[in-house]
């Protein structure tokens, strides 16, 4: 039998054949045995990749990743990427695929995409066995006293699917208590966040056993391990705990594991995957999604501490159309001359700037170019860059792959070698901060917000600092189109009022969940879907 592609791209890194499960084209996982023997030694570098507040169109982080990975392999420096996997709803719905684009992307595109090696498909299923057991348990007597108006676990698919975001259960006669129920998007889930947050298979248990699933009728929390079907969701999650190796288009490793959503959930792929980087690599490049007030916060606010990760810089990335956005072009004039609104739009990156260095890591601009841009736009960024003393690099991995992203890659080990980080988190976790006092400090630090409550949020807020979980941190959800929580509300607001409507506890994964105005768990399709436009491709 042929020696395996994969084989060769796992010995880059130092891992051998025999700890490779290969999957068919060119896919494998990283056996249990290889990542459990490789905690102890230095760490490599942690660079976190982050955006700008975005368009539609998106602004490049994966694509930047992606290039900086093979800019690093250009000029002879060992790198390892850590990427999010893909979810099948966004590549259906609005954003389609995430495996970058152009002369950058991770092999194979298309299979990394949808099914990959199942991971998130076991994750759905896992989800909803446990929806499953709590009717049942219901149904067969409800020994354990459940509260059926009071479960507080939902149903997941991986599917943009609005129509599910409220519904009723148990309909038909004699088939359990009725009840609403909703569904979430599997990467949204509890049990993502689970799965990205723990270091290890046996902290993973722990926090999968500690998932709060419902009230009972006494106001006590019922748990997955009262339910006593943990050892039938690990079998089930076993090989989703395996991190996934695969290449970029120029034959550099990539791990992917894991896929929160940034608005909605945490947005950071494992914490087994990159805590196992680091100790391969002494240059570590990772992505949190959406723009730096979402990703960014939270990768310092909860994936770092959490993880025990020190960050050792940010690539901040921006382009010329989402600045001509913030400034007050239209959608369908991005593409044309607007010097003006490129200097209005500046001050949404430098909101981005300024709040990335809160947290005492260096920050470097890189500007994804294409070929639409206008030199004129692009002295007015340079002009920026060099008054406010900010290191930058242009990006052109999609035109011409790592070669485009050499200048960034020398920008960052010039970064990492001169200007060394002092990461710190904008909030310590412990009994002298309230959760409500974490949440205005994201809102006035990051978002330079005012915040009000419901009723509910009020209520919730309390009865969560009453059962202990004050040193919780906080997972704002929140629309990742602008620094409030108006979608519409462009550039770099002042003095606004964000809203928080409800409040949840992922007792399991460790985090308190605010849901800003507008925010669901469920998103929709888009009038003309992702999955329609194929049919001319």
């Amino acid at each position: 039998m042929p020696r395996l592609p994969i084989y060769d791209i796992a010995a880059q890194i130092g891992i051998p054949e025999e700890d490779i499960l290969p999957y068919p084209y060119n896919i494998g996982k990283i056996s249990s045995s290889f990542v459990s023997s490789h905690q102890e030694g230095e760490d490599g570098k942690l660079v976190l990749v982050t955006a700008m507040t975005p368009t539609k169109f998106g602004e490049g982080k994966t694509l930047t990743s992606i290039s900086l990975a093979e800019g690093m392999g250009r000029i002879h420096q060992k790198a390892l990427l850590c990427l999010r996997e893909p979810a099948i709803g966004p590549v259906f719905g609005v954003k389609g695929g995430a495996t970058g684009s152009g002369k950058a992307t991770i092999e194979p595109s298309d299979k990394i995409n949808l099914h990959f090696t199942g991971d998130i498909h076991a994750l759905t299923a896992a989800n909803n066995l446990i929806s499953a057991v709590i009717d049942n348990h219901i149904f067969q007597g409800n020994e354990l006293q459940i509260d059926p108006s009071r479960v507080l676990w939902h149903r997941a698919l991986d599917m943009n699917d609005r129509a599910l975001r409220q519904v009723e259960i148990a309909l038909g006669d004699k088939i359990g208590v009725p009840r609403k129920e909703e569904f979430v998007i599997t990467v949204a889930s509890e049990l993502m966040a689970i799965l990205c947050l723990a270091k290890n298979r046996e902290d993973f248990q722990r926090r999968l056993e500690n998932i709060a699933v419902a009230y009972d009728t006494s106001n006590r929390f019922v748990h997955v391990k009262d339910l006593k079907i943990t050892k039938a969701l690990m079998s089930l999650l076993e090989d989703a705990l395996l991190p996934n190796l695969v290449a970029t288009q120029e034959g550099n490793p990539v791990l992917i594991h894991g896929g929160p959503f940034a608005n909605i959930a945490h947005g950071a792929n494992s914490l087994i995957a990159t805590r196992l980087a680091l100790k391969l690599a002494p240059v570590v490049i990772t992505e949190a999604g959406f723009g730096a007030d979402l990703g960014a916060e939270k990768f310092f606010d909860i994936v770092s501490p959490t993880g025990e990760l020190h960050p050792d810089a940010v690539i901040l990335v921006g382009t010329i159309k989402a600045l001509k956005l913030h400034g007050g072009a239209t959608y369908d004039a991005l593409t044309e001359k607007n010097v003006e609104a490129t200097k209005r739009g500046l001050a949404n990156l430098e909101r981005h700037y300024e709040n990335l260095r809160k947290y005492g890591v260096p920050v470097i601009v890189s500007l994804n170019h294409f070929d639409n841009d206008y030199q004129e736009e692009r002295e007015v960024f340079e002009a920026w860059a060099r008054e406010k003393k900010v290191p930058y690099a242009y990006m052109e991995g999609y035109q011409k792959g790592g070669e485009g992203a050499v200048a960034l890659a020398n920008t960052l080990l010039d970064t990492l070698k001169s200007n060394p980080s002092s990461y710190h988190p904008l909030y310590q976790n412990d009994e002298n901060t309230s959760l409500k006092d974490k949440i205005s400090l994201i809102a006035n630090e990051i978002y330079r917000c005012n915040v009000e409550y419901s009723p509910k949020a009020e209520t919730e807020l309390q009865n969560l600092e009453n059962r202990g979980f004050r040193k919780l941190p906080i997972c704002m959800a929140k629309t990742p189109n602008s620094f409030t929580d108006d979608p519409k509300l462009l550039n770099a607001p002042d003095g606004h009022t964000i809203y928080v409507r409800d409040v949840r506890l992922y007792e399991g994964a460790g985090l308190v969940v605010p849901l800003l105005k507008g925010i669901v768990t469920m998103p929709g399709l888009p009038k003309v879907p992702a999955a329609i436009k194929m049919e001319d491709e």
